[in-house]
Formats: C-alpha cells, structure tokens, sequence
C-alpha cells in the first residue's frame, strides 16, 4: 500500500511528531511505501508529491513547523478541485491519505471521503477547537508561551502601573486565552463565548489600581463586545472565508486608557504561540496519534479520525467531529470569576 501524508492549515507544533510517527509504523509495521504531499491540499491541485521514508524523518521529532509545508487552500474554490486530486492520487497510485489539520483542513478531508477517497484525520490545531478529542496537539506548546509572556509582563506591568492587554490567538474559542490568562495570573480574561462588557473591563482595571497593583488583561483575537462587532484590522479573507483577525488588543488599550485615565498598552503574541520546538506532551500525543493513525489506515477504517478521549485514542467519523466547534464550557469559565478584577 502507498500511503500519502499531507499536513494543512496553520503550522504548528508537534506536526513532524505525527509524520515521523505515522511513517516509522508504517514502515517499520506494515511494509508501506510513503509520500509527502507537499502544501496541504494545493499539492494534490498542483501535483506537487514526493517520496517520503523513514531517512527523511530522521531527527524531526523536535522541530516545530512542517516539513512537508502547509497552506489554506480549499480545492473546492478551485477550478475541477475535486478531479484535480483524484487525477493527482491516481497519478502517484496512492492508496490512502493521512490529512493532519484543523477544522478547515478535516472539513475538505470530510468533503473529499464522501467523494469516495480513501483517508484518516489526525486532530491538529494550537486553538483546541477541534470537536471529539479532549486535546489536540500544539495547544499545550502555545498556552506554555502564552504563559510564560504574561509572567513576564507582570513586571512591566507593575514597573509603570500601566494595564497590559495581552491579545492570544482564539477565533472561534478562547481555550488558550483562559488557560494561559489562568496560569498566568490574569486579572482580566476576554473569550469568544462570552461578549464582554467593556464597562465591567474598566471596573476590573479600576480596582486593580485601587490596591496599588497594575492590571492584565488577556484577549482572545476573536472576543467581541457585547454592543458591537469583532475587532478587525482588514476585512480580508482567506479560501475558507475567514476574515484576518487581530485588532481587539488595540481597541481595548485605547477604551481603558480613555475611561480609566491609566495608561494601556498592548501586546499581541500572533504566530509566535505556534512556533518553535513542541512541549514534552505535544510530542507524546502527536506521536500516539500518528500511530493509530496508521493503525486505522491498515484497519480499512477510512472516514474517520483519531482523537484522545481521557487516556485512549478512539476513532470518531469525520462527518460527526468537523459538524461543530468545540467551544468553551461557560461554567469551565464560571469557575474561575473570583480571579477576575
């Protein structure tokens, strides 16, 4: 069997943990013949594919990134799409596919295995957003950065008794927001699923001051406003029409400035949460879930992908996991509201 392996979406951690995995198995397991699809879903649009062995995923289980390169292309936005990968699979007479990526990337994968193709799906986002699996990889690399940022900026903080808006990445979800706000020691944290209210902000800033500390307030990028619409700096889109976020740090800076009389300012981590070296845990459950991936590949098990559940790794239909985003659970969120202010 010749199994292709693609990766797509945003880079992250953890992402050559899971080639690395799925080749050595494959290899060393089941005699598989391998190739990289280079660029997620435009290489098979382009057939752009090369031959990958277990040589070439010698000493990648540290590195961030992807060696196999990445984009946000939908093939359903181009031209004979869905025909282009079928020629490309024919082409290199490979049997089956392990697609690595987020919502995006599964939800074509989901399109494509109605279509009839042959593939499995392996959970990837720094976001957690992904439905069905307790975590997927990169999201522990990205809150340990978010982490460490805020624990550093306390001092500034304090240093100029200036409030510190920190902005994290966080469409649709704001679990790196509340994780690192928490590990963090915010004093302030601004989700997705909750619209705040920018008064409410100001008084938590306002009673910061009050006992002679300097405030932090951690944003996701897609948190919003209770009167008002996302914070944008563009009206952009990529292929799956999502706008380009990033704004909402700014905007925020400026209201508490204005309505406290403090000095804001701001700081937004962007790519820096998903680059660089994976954690110790990223790695560990990129690699299982790189391993069962290939499992479910010599199982015939297609239409589906794996995902962690407690301590096991389960396979769920592809259909049922990209029908939804996992978001976070308002009372998760409820938990933690003596911290706030």
């Amino acid at each position: 069997m010749k199994v292709g392996v693609l990766t797509g979406g945003g880079d992250c951690p953890g992402l050559n943990a899971v080639i690395r995995s799925v080749v050595r198995k494959g290899v060393g397991a089941y005699g598989f013949d391998f190739v990289g699809v280079r660029d997620g879903w435009l290489g098979l649009l382009q057939g752009d594919v090369r031959p990958l062995d277990v040589s070439g995923v010698r000493g990648i289980l540290p590195r961030g990134g992807t060696i196999l390169g990445s984009s946000r292309t939908n093939p359903f936005k181009h031209e004979d799409g869905l025909r282009r990968i079928q020629d490309t699979l024919a082409r290199y007479e490979v049997d089956a596919l392990v697609v690595i990526g987020g919502e995006d990337t599964l939800g074509v994968a989901t399109e494509l295995s109605r279509q009839g193709i042959h593939l499995v799906g392996v959970p990837k986002t720094i976001d957690n957003d992904v439905s069905g699996t307790d975590y997927t990889f990169g999201f522990d690399t990205a809150v340990g950065i978010a982490t460490e940022a805020i624990d550093r900026l306390h001092t500034t903080a304090e240093s100029h008794m200036r409030t510190l808006v920190v902005e994290l990445m966080g469409r649709h979800s704001g679990w790196i927001a509340l994780h690192a706000g928490i590990a963090g020691g915010a004093n302030v944290i601004l989700i997705p699923e909750r619209p705040f209210d920018i008064d409410q902000v100001c008084a938590q800033v306002k009673s910061r001051f009050m006992i002679n500390y300097a405030p932090i307030v951690v944003v996701a990028e897609g948190a919003v406003p209770r009167e008002g619409r996302m914070i944008l700096k563009d009206q952009s889109v990529d292929e799956f029409e999502h706008v380009r976020l990033s704004g909402v740090g700014e905007w925020l800076a400026r209201e508490i400035s204005e309505r406290t009389g403090k000095d804001a300012r701001t700081t937004v981590l962007g790519h820096i949460q998903r680059g660089g070296t994976p954690s110790a845990f990223d790695r560990w459950l990129a690699t299982r879930f790189g391993l069962h991936a290939i499992d479910t590949v010599k199982d015939g098990d297609f239409g589906v992908m794996v995902a962690l559940e407690g301590t096991r790794i389960v396979r769920l239909p592809l259909s049922d996991v990209t029908a939804t985003t996992k978001l976070v659970d308002p009372s998760l969120y409820d938990e933690f509201e003596v911290f706030f202010g």
